[in-house]
C-alpha cells in the first residue's frame, strides 16, 4: 500500500499535537500539584541564545497547521506571532492546531500531492513539491520545537518521560 500525502502530514502531526497538547496539561497539573505558576514557563529557555518556551508552542503549531496551507496555497504565511501569553492561552493554541489539522480531509490533502511549489521563507526562496516542503520543511522544525517545548518543562521540573513525548502511537489493528 502507497502512503499518501495525507498519510505522511495530518495523522502524524496531529500524534504529536495531542502529545504536546497532554505535556502541556501535565504541566499545569505539576503545577497545581506544587504550588507552581504555570505562567512562569512562559519565558523559560534552555539557554539564552533560544527562543522561549511560548515560542515554541507558537512555531510547533504554525509548522504543523500552515505547512499544509503552504501545500495547499503555494504561500507559506503563518500568522504574526503573538509573543508572550498566559500558559492558558497556549494550551488553547495548541487545541486550535488539533482542531485544524482534524479539518483536513484525506481527499483535500491527497488533491494537493505533487505540485511545485516556489517558496518565500524569510529571506530565502525555495523550491519545493508538496511532499518535501512537508518531510524537508514543516516536520523537522515542528518536531524541534515539540521537543525542545518538552524539554524546557523537564528542565523546569515536571515529571515527564519519552512515552508523553511520543503520544498515541499509530499501530496497526490487531
Amino acid at each position: 500500500m502507497a502512503t499518501s500525502l495525507y498519510d505522511l502530514s495530518v495523522p502524524t502531526f496531529l500524534q504529536t499535537v495531542k502529545a504536546v497538547g497532554g505535556v502541556l496539561d501535565r504541566a499545569a497539573r505539576h503545577c497545581a500539584e506544587t504550588g507552581a505558576d504555570p505562567d512562569d514557563f512562559v519565558h523559560a529557555r534552555l539557554f539564552e541564545d533560544m527562543a522561549p518556551f511560548h515560542f515554541q508552542i507558537e512555531a510547533a503549531w504554525h509548522h504543523a497547521v500552515w505547512g499544509l496551507e503552504a501545500v495547499k496555497t503555494g504561500v507559506f504565511a503563518p500568522p504574526a506571532l503573538v509573543g508572550p501569553v498566559p500558559f492558558g492561552d497556549l494550551q488553547a493554541m495548541v487545541g486550535k492546531a488539533e482542531t485544524a489539522l482534524e479539518a483536513f480531509t484525506p481527499e483535500e490533502v491527497n488533491s494537493w500531492a505533487g505540485k511545485d511549489l516556489d517558496l518565500q521563507i524569510g529571506p530565502r526562496r525555495v523550491a519545493f513539491t508538496s511532499e518535501t516542503l512537508i518531510l524537508s520543511f514543516s516536520l523537522p522544525n515542528f518536531y524541534f520545537h515539540a521537543v525542545t517545548a518538552y524539554d524546557i518543562l523537564r528542565m523546569r521540573g515536571v515529571p515527564l518521560g519519552k512515552r508523553d513525548y511520543e503520544g498515541r502511537l499509530r499501530t496497526r489493528a490487531s
